[in-house]
């Protein structure tokens, strides 16, 4: 089975750093279950694509946060993490 390699935006780094410890390592928990397959949901990976404009984004639910990321051969990019209510406002 492929691996795949996470890759985090500085953007998401920055995202990720000004969380609460607790929900941080959550989050990072949560990324590297990415690396098994960042296509198919299953428990401990909500995972679901995304329309957008350009992009095949795909989005990884982490309670109320989404982490949203792209998948570029065996390499997933992990562009933004935001509370829920502002996770997609972007991507439009």
């Amino acid at each position: 089975m492929t691996k795949f390699e996470i890759l985090v935006s500085e953007t998401a780094r920055r995202q990720i750093e000004d969380l609460p410890e607790n929900l941080r390592k959550r989050v990072k928990s949560a990324l590297s279950v990415l690396s098994e397959d960042p296509y198919r949901p299953r428990p401990k990976a909500d995972i679901k694509k995304l329309r957008g404009p350009t992009k095949n984004y795909f989005r990884l639910r982490i309670g109320e946060y989404r982490a949203i990321y792209v998948i570029e051969g065996n390499r997933v990019l992990v562009a933004k993490v935001l509370l829920r209510s502002k996770a997609y406002d972007w991507i439009e």
